[in-house]
């Protein structure tokens, strides 16, 4: 069934569409299509899930439970207002109600799925306002209990960075080499792209750490390795013919081969805690690349909030290790400028960011 196209719509006029319905957002930007309405479960939602959104031409989305908490200054849903995209929450009881592929439409009553009106409740920008200055003027506390699980997981954790980190069977050549890795973070587009000319001349071997892996092939590069738990990364991407390499659990557990085996493809296993992200930047150190260049990996406390991860543990323990070798290349396309690098949705959200304090200023 096709989606039903709407012109553009005020809070009081209904909204009829397909109904895409997934657990995960980036699994169902994979496949959406324009015009539908989104059903998403995504607390705090970010600048990375926005742009999908918005580049899907989704016509509205609903969030099952809360789209914004107030502990994390998030500016995708001002993102997705801004580009006339509504938002709607809906509490977490009624997520059954709607299935994916059906056609519903949203009025002032709820969301009607059949003969059923559920209640659900516009998410606004005065809103959005509200529960930014909130996570905002909560900044140092939300510092204070990140530091503490940052450090009491570093403290369990120091084994993943005291040992190397080896896999034996490895086919692709790291040494000496110069190793980008690429991670699905914020600002990863235009970063890889203003990198286009790095790429040409050193030739470093290709990473793709999940998602990272359709990042590469967007931009023309074949990844030569792709490591991490198979979540995120397209068919496509894992069908290219790049070297696989499942990140499992200490305890052996991958359940990202399950998924590998389901497509016909090998894949070797590298047991270790930390994120994949830290096992593609260990592999690298101590397979002894001689540069390890990252994009879009993740750095800072927002970071890993947006992710739901409560601390950064394992990544400063890395990080401590890899040192020199490691040139972060976030934030690189900023050097450019916005108009050679970034794509319409990437300038309009870097010109927001440097509005937004004058916004909380005039509010105090």
């Amino acid at each position: 069934m096709e989606a039903s196209k709407t012109i553009q719509i005020s809070s009081m006029q209904t909204i009829h569409g397909l109904a895409r319905v997934h657990h995960s957002t980036k699994q169902l930007l994979s496949d959406i299509e324009p015009f539908c309405i989104a059903v998403i479960y995504h607390q705090d939602l970010d600048e990375l899930a926005a742009e999908g959104l918005i580049a899907a031409k989704a016509q509205a989305v609903i969030n099952i439970g809360q789209i914004m908490t107030g502990t994390v200054p998030v500016t995708g849903p001002l993102m997705l207002i801004e580009n006339n995209i509504p938002i709607y929450e809906m509490e977490a009881v009624w997520a059954s109600a709607i299935k994916d592929n059906t056609p519903i439409k949203i009025t002032c009553e709820g969301v009607v799925v059949g003969k059923l009106t559920v209640p659900c409740t516009p998410f606004t920008k005065d809103k959005w306002l509200d529960l930014y200055s909130h996570a905002h003027d909560s900044y140092h506390e939300r510092l204070l209990n990140f530091i503490n699980n940052t450090l009491d997981y570093a403290n369990r954790e120091k084994d993943l960075v005291l040992k190397p980190l080896y896999c034996p069977d490895l086919e692709a050549s790291l040494e000496g080499r110069h190793a980008l890795v690429v991670i699905r973070g914020k600002g990863y587009k235009q970063d890889l792209a203003a990198l286009k000319d790095y790429i040409r001349r050193y030739k470093p071997v290709l990473i793709g750490v999940d998602g990272g892996a359709d990042a590469l092939l967007e931009q023309g590069h074949k990844p030569d390795l792709i490591i991490g738990d198979m979540d995120s990364a397209t068919d496509q991407a894992l069908q290219c013919g790049a070297e696989l390499l499942v990140h499992a659990y200490s305890n052996g557990y991958a359940p990202g081969l399950k998924r590998l085996e389901h497509l016909g493809l090998n894949a070797k296993q590298l047991s270790a805690s930390g994120t994949s992200e830290d096992i593609a930047l260990l592999l690298a150190y101590d397979h002894q690349c001689e540069r390890i260049v990252t994009v879009g990996a993740h750095s800072h406390m927002f970071d890993f909030l947006e992710k739901g991860r409560k601390g950064m543990g394992s990544t400063v323990l890395v990080r401590m290790k890899i040192g020199s070798k490691l040139t972060d290349a976030k934030g690189i396309a900023l050097l450019y400028g916005p108009t050679q690098h970034y794509s319409l949705i990437s300038q309009w959200s870097y010109a927001l960011k440097n509005g937004i304090r004058k916004l909380l200023l005039r509010f105090k």
